[in-house]
């Protein structure tokens, strides 16, 4: 239960207290600020207080947005306030500031300053230093009338609004694909506000989401045709339940931590895992695709890592302008363009749909070949792109986001090792990155060149360790130093996909399909982490997965040693690190996003 304190004379027959119950707040009343400041001692320090003028007009789902959001430490709308636990301290001084027993101005009253004991203290938390959330509030009404005709008018303004029709369009991402928006959207929102009326919360919709991609990976499994259909159907299905979620978040406010990692990581987990299902299917039938599932999850995640590389470099450069940017500004002046632009990258919502339809009609390999293939453009379009845009833009990198590509790039003991070493020696050449395409051109040369059983992919793995240290030893500040993380995670998956497809192991390329996966969420949930803002995983956790090079090395050297003679070492190897880096990782990041210190990060943005 949270409480709200309503400071002034009550208004009769006005709706507010109920609206606020019905938000879960206690009501209670005070005359003046000292009156405020009591209350507000008295309630317990960890809950959520809020401040509101008894003469406050406007919808409930207004006060929802300004009091309810708990991603936000505080927020407002015109005469509301609220404080989470860790504003609650700045909002005591800021009563306690305020000149002891003043009036409250009577309704009607002329205000000096800010019109309502709210908006003053909101301006002093500001000062303070706490972000104070305003919610983008629309067509919805949120005011404090002067006087009685000021009154009516703006309840004649709420009445004109319908307030449940704003608060179902609020519930839709404002930016989504084209699938996404006109095939799903325009009925899904109402099954978010069915499972809203119902207690249901978007964490369990999400679970109910990733059960239902897990059952469709199953029935792909069983390589028939009935499966493959029943799997393209339940795949859509799942897709809708995964635009449920985070409809009836937004719709019922209901983030959480928990919430932010399940929704960050189960997409991931739901299209990998279908993947699977695809593969052992084939093999049911006598189609080995296995290399071409683990393809398609490699370039899918690196497509990924550039987006977050890009992003993490760019989001808080000064001066980020570019011709190329402009024109991309241009071009979304033109109605039709937007729809091609987002299709045409292939984002979640046309990629399931594309490989459920295919599943149900096709064969797996087909599925695979049309994805490899849509994603491949998709990630020529997007990089040259933002390549572009790099190379003509005039930014100025801050150290924040030369911090987060060094903490993207994984770097291990092995690494760290040579960046020390190299310092000095490793000039800028153009920025970081041609070290990094080196060390991974040599390393890829190698791996599909070089006799699998002969000690040249294990040289070519130390040289890559050693050029992988050289690109992060200065901060990657340089126009095109964004590309170093993506290029890293190319080396790493490519490498061991190609020497499992070269292994003369049974089974090697579905243990390497177990390990990239595994290695995978760890760069998944890195990037997460980063963007909550409280930076990469513990050092002790990336030095313990041995790092990017690290693992590659380990790769490379089991490869030598265990890949030639038709047993199943290398595969068992492949697996048994796979489960080591699955547990340790997981282990990991289960108890840092379940924590209370984690941050509610979730994506508003258009999906991938």
């Amino acid at each position: 239960m949270s409480t709200a304190i309503l400071t002034g004379p009550p208004v009769p027959g006005s709706p507010l207290e109920g609206d606020l119950r019905s938000l879960g707040f206690e009501i209670r009343t005070a005359a003046d600020p000292r009156e405020t400041a009591a209350l507000l001692a008295a309630v317990p320090a960890g809950e959520r207080v809020a401040v509101v003028d008894p003469r406050f007009v406007g919808h409930q789902h207004a006060l929802r947005l300004a009091l309810t959001d708990p991603r936000f430490a505080a927020g407002a709308a015109p005469g509301v306030l609220t404080a989470q636990p860790e504003a609650r301290p700045s909002l005591t001084r800021a009563l306690a500031a305020l000149p002891a027993g003043e009036p409250l101005p009577a309704d009607g009253a002329p205000a000096e300053g800010p019109a309502t004991l709210p908006d003053a203290l909101a301006a002093a938390l500001e000062a303070d230093g706490v972000t104070v959330h305003r919610p983008e509030l629309g067509s919805l009404v949120a005011a404090v009338p002067a006087g009685p005709q000021a009154r009516k008018e703006t309840r004649d303004a709420v009445a004109a609004v319908d307030d449940e029709a704003v608060r179902l369009r609020s519930a839709v991402k404002s930016r989504d694909g084209f699938f996404t928006t006109f095939c799903i959207s325009p009925y899904s929102r109402y099954l978010a506000r069915w499972c809203a009326r119902r207690g249901l919360t978007p964490n369990q919709v999400t679970t109910a989401s990733l059960v239902t991609a897990l059952i469709a990976a199953g029935c792909a499994a069983t390589g028939t045709r009935g499966g493959f259909v029943a799997a393209g159907l339940l795949l859509l299905l799942s897709f809708v339940l995964d635009c449920t979620d985070g409809q009836l978040a937004r719709y019922s406010l209901q983030y959480s931590t928990l919430g932010a990692w399940l929704d960050a990581t189960f997409d991931r987990a739901k299209e990998y895992a279908y993947y699977a299902g695809l593969a052992l299917g084939a093999a049911r039938g006598g189609d080995d695709v296995w290399a071409l599932a683990l393809g398609a999850m490699v370039l899918q995640t690196c497509r990924h890592v550039v987006d977050f590389s890009f992003n993490e470099a760019n989001h808080d450069a000064v001066g980020n302008t570019s011709p190329t940017a402009a024109l991309s500004d241009r071009l979304d002046g033109v109605g039709w363009t937007v729809w091609v632009r987002r299709m045409i990258v292939l984002p979640i919502g046309e990629r399931w749909a594309m490989i459920a339809v295919l599943t149900a009609v096709t064969t797996p390999r087909v599925v695979f070949y049309a994805l490899l293939a849509g994603c491949a453009f998709a990630a020529c379009y997007t990089t040259a792109g933002r390549v572009l845009r790099s190379l003509t833009r005039r930014a100025s990198r801050t150290d924040r986001a030369a911090r987060a590509l060094a903490d993207l790039a994984d770097s291990g003991p092995l690494a760290e090792a040579a960046a020390r070493a190299t310092r000095r020696l490793a000039r800028p050449i153009g920025g970081r990155t041609p070290y990094a395409l080196v060390g991974a051109a040599v390393l890829l040369a190698a791996a599909c060149a070089a006799p699998i059983g002969g000690p040249l992919v294990v040289l070519a793995a130390l040289l890559y360790a050693v050029a992988s240290g050289a690109a992060v030893a200065r901060p990657l500040t340089g126009a095109l130093d964004w590309l170093v993380p993506p290029v890293l995670r190319a080396a790493e998956y490519v490498t061991v996909l190609v020497l499992a497809a070269r292994a003369d192991a049974p089974g090697s390329l579905p243990a390497a399909f177990g390990l990239v996966a595994a290695v995978a969420y760890h760069h998944y949930d890195t990037v997460y982490r980063i963007r909550g803002g409280t930076g990469a995983p513990p050092a002790w956790l990336v030095r313990t997965l041995g790092g990017h090079e690290g693992r590659t090395l380990l790769v490379a050297v089991l490869a030598a040693l265990l890949a030639t003679g038709g047993g199943d070492g290398f595969t068992l190897a492949l697996a048994a690190l796979a489960g080591a880096v699955a547990l340790v990782g997981l282990a990991e990041s289960i108890r840092f996003w379940v924590s209370s210190g984690a941050p509610a990060v979730h994506d508003e943005g258009e999906p991938a």
